[in-house]
């Protein structure tokens, strides 16, 4: 598909231009932005300036990135008059969203769910920041009269000012709960029910402001690889994941499964690395969640075409230490995402092998329900492909409230002491924005 697209002038970075985005859109009484931010396909951001992100129905959640785009658009009514020259790692735009994890957990709650299993937008045109430090408006049809221009100013505009917002008490998961999650969770591995699983509680902090804020300060000052952020009416999504769940480019599909974590900071910070690296409850843990991606992508691959260019390469990123390793596959060309998607989801690593018996333990052995965290979010477009984050080191905002969900892998040595101390660890970069 043909995409129009334009240089603009301008280094501002991309929190500063996703910010100065949500004040054009708060002034037009336009939807709000959406963004990726960190390493999306090739580059270092892709802005959408306005997308309406609306609940999707969840027997509709995956198959609705199989669908045309809504009618009108540039993927409905073929060739956008004076394309322009794609640039390669051209993005154009597409679908924009999350999936929940709830839509796969079996679990009933007596707590309701605070979000939507499912939202999706799509967005005709963005602001794509490549590798280079280069702005583009990028549109999968002619742009409108003017709008290039009126995007090029807000690159090139003025620092937007001082973000402030109010937080009142963080409310911490009981840590003699998770302790005692954690031990149910040995004990059935004990039992031989499974491997692993990943066990999680939440953090909960009112808030009051735009999440929007906190999620450019957070893109800013941590630089996470697989950072995003998606709002509506429901609420907003600040993900600021390090992790990889599906990159899909024509035949070629990639995940980067993360398992393994300990702390960066402190006078131990390069000895952290050499422990992690020679752990052998955090190999285990991430050996089997690589088996599992493998396993999840070998339903759909062509026999024989899955591989592990990557195995337990020690990462820096926020705050930790993560093990990290690569799962390749070749998959059909006719494949349709939700396929895909059907085999693959939720996440490897925030669920546990077998991959049906550990979402039935999750669903018994957590209090509260998981909804965008643990599952996916991120783009489909018709031109790059689709990527999607793994929803972990996110901020759910609904009825103003910021949860927090952070957890970790449980093998049969798991100490449930120092599981504790891992989610300490894993949440303290992210409420660290709040302060």
């Amino acid at each position: 598909m043909p995409v129009f697209t334009r240089p603009i002038d301008g280094d501002a970075s991309a929190a500063k231009v996703l910010r100065r985005l949500a004040a054009r859109a708060r002034r037009r009484g336009l939807p709000p932005p959406a963004a990726l931010t960190g390493d999306w396909f090739g580059g270092s951001a892709v802005l959408a300036p306005s997308v309406q992100i609306a609940a999707t129905q969840p027997e509709l959640a995956f198959t609705a990135l199989d669908l045309p785009a809504p009618s009108g658009d540039a993927s409905s009514s073929g060739t956008p008059s004076n394309p322009g020259q794609a640039e390669p790692g051209a993005v154009g735009g597409g679908w924009i969203g999350y999936l929940g994890y709830g839509l796969t957990d079996p679990g009933q709650h007596t707590r309701p769910r605070r979000l939507p299993l499912a939202a999706w937008g799509w967005a005709d045109h963005v602001l794509r920041l490549d590798s280079d430090g280069q702005w583009w408006f990028e549109a999968l049809r002619a742009a409108e009269p003017g709008l290039v221009a009126e995007l090029a100013e807000v690159v090139a505009a003025g620092d937007p000012p001082t973000a402030t917002w109010e937080v009142g008490p963080v409310g911490r998961p009981d840590a003699d709960q998770h302790g005692k999650a954690v031990r149910g969770c040995v004990e059935e591995i004990a039992a031989g029910e499974i491997f692993q699983a990943n066990i999680c509680s939440r953090f909960e902090v009112p808030f009051r402001g735009d999440p929007l804020d906190v999620f450019a300060a957070g893109s800013a000052r941590l630089q996470p690889a697989r950072a995003a952020y998606v709002a509506g009416s429901w609420g907003a999504i600040a993900s600021l994941s390090p992790e990889l769940f599906l990159a899909r480019h024509g035949r070629v599909v990639r995940s980067s499964p993360i398992k393994g974590t300990l702390p960066r900071r402190g006078p131990h910070e390069d000895g952290n690395a050499e422990l992690l690296r020679s752990s052998t409850k955090d190999i285990a843990e991430n050996v089997m969640i690589v088996d599992m991606a493998r396993n999840d992508l070998g339903r759909v691959a062509e026999v024989g075409r899955v591989t592990v260019p990557r195995l337990l390469e020690v990462q820096p990123h926020p705050g930790v230490w993560h093990l990290v390793s690569d799962v390749r596959a070749e998959v059909p060309a006719d494949l349709p995402n939700s396929a895909l998607l059907s085999a693959a989801f939720p996440p490897a690593s925030v669920t546990g092998a077998p991959k049906v018996r550990a979402l039935e333990l999750i669903a018994e052995l957590e209090s509260q329900p998981r909804d965008a965290y643990c599952g996916a979010v991120g783009m489909v477009s018709p031109v790059a492909g689709m990527e999607l984050n793994v929803a972990i080191r996110t901020l759910e905002y609904a009825d103003g409230v910021l949860h927090l969900g952070v957890g970790g892998g449980i093998t049969a040595d798991s100490d449930p002491d120092r599981e504790w101390q891992e989610v300490l660890t894993k949440a303290a970069p992210v409420l660290s924005l709040l302060d």
